[in-house]
């Protein structure tokens, strides 16, 4: 019977609740094939099976969805697709332990219920539409891209291609000029130490910024190591670097300047149109880190005259473990591979690449191409209805970096008179961070925020907040409503911020030590 073309499959519900459906096949012969449970399906084709354990997590999911309409606790969107994700069973449960089971502990802290997420710059959620494309190539399609020999890594590789184009027309490149990484650390470490190793009998020279990524700095200082010479430019207070200090610190032996597009603490936009020029004119490549930048402000290679570009998925609502690495072909910049393999990715590379997480980059790539515009605007009215819901409330609230040149989604704030890791403690309901996702584990205040000049206590003070596009109003909304009463709870138990209050000049004060 299983030779028989299926002609449709149907799914009944016993009840109006949707539990214990039936499954209904129709075949080619007209036969009917019903099964009263879908668990009761081993001895069915895979195919069909697959279809009833479909069935049982619909059922699940109607459950949820009752679960979720009858909450006494309205839920964000990230929280309420969490709930969804986390919960599918097939178990019903009464109210009570659904409020009970709301309540979730972990690292020692007592939440009820998931907190609003602000933290876009740390990562962001996949988007739906990014993971409808990569499903497949998880199931059907999942065929090695690399394999030449069969139809299974033929559509794989067809689909890696297809995303190589999806990336590089975001950031107007030949998709020939697109290599996959696993993410913009990698990036990174390929253009850095990849250029100087590559050129190393003439060029022994890196030009940086105090104010990049980690990983950036420390592949500097690993070339150090290594007798090259690295030059860390200062910022200005706002966090843009001086263009005629960049100019001056170029010498004949510099063979790369390595500046970030958008940084991920502050979210200022550095000139990168000036500083391309400025590369241009002195013969010298120009990399940048985009991991922050792609899909949120318009990127073109060629206008901005980057020679190498770090990119990253999971800050575009792509997957995470992805990334690229945009490389010039004309005029070539060459680079010397850091890692040893098959020779994948034009034996830049090597390692198997991985089809579904970069399909799904590809299609995050296009989406933003598309939506960059409209997420923008949007973002850009969250942004200000939070720093004015805030600044309504409160006194003593600065902005960290340039607020005229810097990417909307990213707004560090300092309170004043408040201590950062405290305050954070106290924002249990808010996911946001006190800095870089890769360095907030120190309780150093922020390399970034002293490179800016910023005072020890402001800096210790910091609150990156992170907006992107599934984040609504009413999320806004509920997080002023929590800083606000945070902050003024805290500075309550302040002696300082009494001291000020009564008019008292805390710098001018002299404390003696015991």
């Amino acid at each position: 019977m299983w030779t028989n073309k299926i002609l449709s499959i149907n799914f009944i519900p016993s009840d109006l609740s949707g539990s214990n459906p039936a499954l209904c096949i129709l075949f080619s012969n007209h036969q009917n094939f019903s099964v009263a449970k879908p668990n009761q399906t081993r001895e069915l084709p895979r195919s069909i099976q697959l279809v009833s354990m479909a069935l049982n997590r619909l059922s699940a999911t109607a459950s949820i969805l009752r679960r979720l309409i009858h909450s006494p606790r309205a839920l964000s969107s990230s929280s309420a697709a969490a709930v969804a994700a986390a919960d599918i069973s097939p178990s019903h449960q009464s109210l009570a332990e659904t409020e009970e089971d709301a309540i979730i502990t972990m690292k020692g802290v007592r939440i009820s219920g998931r907190p609003l997420y602000l933290d876009m710059q740390a990562t962001s959620p996949v988007d739906p539409r990014v993971l409808d494309a990569m499903l497949p190539f998880y199931i059907s399609r999942f065929g090695n891209p690399h394999s030449r020999t069969h139809l299974y890594g033929w559509e794989s590789e067809e689909a890696v291609e297809s995303a190589r184009a999806q990336v590089a027309q975001l950031v107007g490149a030949n998709p020939k000029e697109i290599f996959f990484t696993s993410g913009a650390t990698e990036s990174n470490n390929i253009s850095i130490k990849g250029v100087l190793r590559f050129y190393r009998d003439k060029k022994r020279h890196v030009i940086t910024t105090q104010t990049e990524h980690k990983c950036v700095l420390d592949s500097c200082r690993y070339l150090q190591q290594e007798g090259f010479d690295v030059t860390y430019l200062p910022v200005r207070h706002d966090g843009l670097v001086d263009l005629d200090q960049l100019a001056s610190a170029i010498h004949p032996d510099t063979g790369l300047v390595s500046i970030m597009a958008v940084n991920n603490e502050i979210g200022v936009v550095q000139p990168l149109e000036d500083i391309g020029r400025i590369c241009k004119e002195k013969g010298v490549p120009f990399h940048t880190d985009a991991a922050q930048a792609l899909g949120k402000i318009p990127i073109d290679v060629d206008k901005m005259g980057i020679g190498l570009m770090s990119l990253s998925g999971h800050k575009i609502y792509g997957p995470k473990g992805v990334g690229a690495l945009y490389v010039r072909r004309r005029p070539r910049i060459r680079v010397e591979p850091q890692m040893s393999g098959g020779g994948q990715e034009r034996g830049i590379r090597s390692g198997t690449v991985p089809t579904p997480l970069v399909v799904g980059f590809g299609k995050a790539c296009e989406i933003a191409m598309k939506e960059m515009e409209y997420d923008g605007r949007r973002i850009a009215a969250l942004q200000e209805r939070l720093l004015k819901g805030i600044r309504k409330k409160l006194e003593g609230v600065v902005v960290n970096g340039s607020v005229q040149h810097r990417y909307a989604g990213n707004l560090n704030l300092s309170f004043a008179y408040v201590e950062g890791e405290s305050l954070l403690m106290g924002l249990k309901e808010v996911a946001v961070s006190s800095g870089s996702a890769c360095t907030s584990a120190s309780l150093e205040p922020s390399y970034v925020l002293r490179a800016l000049g910023v005072d020890e206590d402001m800096a210790h003070t910091s609150i990156r907040f992170g907006i992107g596009r599934f984040t609504t109003e009413a999320e806004i909304d509920r997080a002023i409503e929590l800083t606000v009463n945070q902050v003024e709870k805290l500075r309550e138990m302040s002696p300082l911020y009494e001291m000020v209050k009564e008019g008292i000049d805390i710098k001018s004060i002299q404390w003696a030590q015991h």
